[in-house]
């Protein structure tokens, strides 16, 4: 059963319908011992970094995320979902993230020939590992968001994308995946990532 994670922060709906397509048994849970019993997990999010770890913190979650990520079941980060992965994010100062993984989320220099946030599809390159197996670098998907992830572990960074500065797009750590764009809204392409991520979970 792969549970996703219910916290009033966004995209849950849109993630649980690219699921539904593909045709894995889930569920849409905020109970941290579904989450902590489940056979794979997806954290979603959209919004602000302090105030998602806020409503994670609210609900307990934040312990079941980080009891399940170090359990060696199969993880997926979604945007807000991957930065709240690492330790902490310029965009709320002095909020620690979950810490499961090294690295900080600072904000793009924006310009006046880059708006901030991005909003749009933005091919991505140097793509490796689980999640991008049959997906070639350059291919497109669909950000947005204000804020990037500069790792500080550079062997768990799985593909990169460039807007303005190069920025790391998705992370593999074992069983911990996450991703900046968001696969559910990504097409044809972003279905192919959620299907590797549920085939290596052993759902599909």
């Amino acid at each position: 059963m792969i549970a996703i994670v219910d916290y009033d922060a966004g995209n849950v709906k849109s993630v649980e319908k690219a699921i539904e397509k593909i045709g894995a048994e889930h569920i849409l849970t905020s109970d941290p011992e579904q989450i902590k019993n489940a056979d794979a997990v997806i954290l979603p999010g959209v919004g602000n970094f302090g105030d998602c770890m806020d409503k994670l913190i609210s609900r307990g979650l934040d312990k079941a995320i980080k009891d399940f990520a170090a359990s060696g079941r199969p993880f997926l980060g979604i945007c807000v979902g991957l930065q709240l992965l690492f330790d902490e994010s310029e965009e709320s100062p002095g909020v620690p993230g979950l810490g499961i993984l090294k690295g900080k989320i600072k904000r793009f220099p924006g310009g006046d020939d880059l708006k901030v946030p991005q909003i749009g599809w933005n091919d991505i390159f140097s793509c490796r590992g689980k999640l991008f197996e049959g997906i070639e670098d350059n291919t497109f998907f669909y950000f947005v968001h204000s804020y990037y992830l500069e790792a500080s572990d550079r062997s768990i960074v799985s593909s990169n994308a460039s807007y303005g500065v190069t920025f790391d797009s998705s992370v593999e750590s074992g069983n911990v995946f996450a991703t900046q764009f968001h696969p559910e809204k990504s097409s044809d392409a972003g279905l192919k990532v959620l299907t590797n991520f549920l085939k290596f979970a052993g759902e599909v």
